[in-house]
């Protein structure tokens, strides 16, 4: 990885972690479902912190939730997820830990309904990738009101920790949204 690239983020010393995930990671149409639900929880386990602080820590979630199958985090116990309060490899949050089982039941059924989780999402951006080329990071917005109607029927459903914030940058991260900016070079994408 070339260190002359420009980037929207990930490009100071010490930071090879984030660069690595917004070149081969941020903004990348994601299809696969055990993915989007990795995603989903690690964005909801990120409310009120950064999001480097949660991918320092996404190996020790990935152990703590079975590689984020959602069938077996929905099976999970209230003494596994207790267990969780103590490991030092995730936020030990326990409103978080729960929401991760609560969340992979409503996971679960949303894939029975639609086939997939991935068509349920992607039905929100009409199967097509949204794509903004804006000129700094300020001007990428927070939520939407994509991510407002996501999060209106996630909620619906039961899942927690699925804000519109949250959800915003979840559709970032999956490549719902390619938000780019227009001097990266993975702008050239689309």
């Amino acid at each position: 990885m070339s260190e002359n690239k420009n980037r929207c983020f990930g490009s100071a010393p010490g930071k090879e972690f984030y660069a690595e995930y917004h070149d081969k990671e941020w903004g990348i149409p994601v299809y696969d479902d055990r993915y989007l639900f990795e995603m989903l929880i690690l964005e909801g386990a990120q409310a009120g912190l950064s999001w480097e602080t949660i991918l320092k820590r996404r190996e020790g979630y990935r152990q703590a939730f079975h590689h984020f199958d959602p069938v077996k985090v929905a099976k999970m116990t209230d003494n596994e997820l207790n267990d969780l309060l103590e490991n030092p490899g995730i936020i030990r949050n326990r409103l978080k830990i729960y929401a991760a089982r609560q969340n992979a039941s409503v996971f679960l059924k949303i894939q029975k309904e639609f086939g997939s989780f991935s068509n349920y999402v992607w039905s929100f951006v009409n199967s097509q990738p949204i794509v903004t080329r804006r000129n700094s990071l300020k001007d990428v917005p927070v939520s939407t009101p994509i991510s407002d109607a996501l999060s209106k029927d996630l909620k619906k459903r039961g899942m927690t920790f699925v804000g519109s914030t949250i959800i915003y940058a979840f559709m970032q991260a999956v490549g719902l949204v390619d938000d780019h900016l227009a001097n990266c070079w993975c702008s050239h994408r689309y």
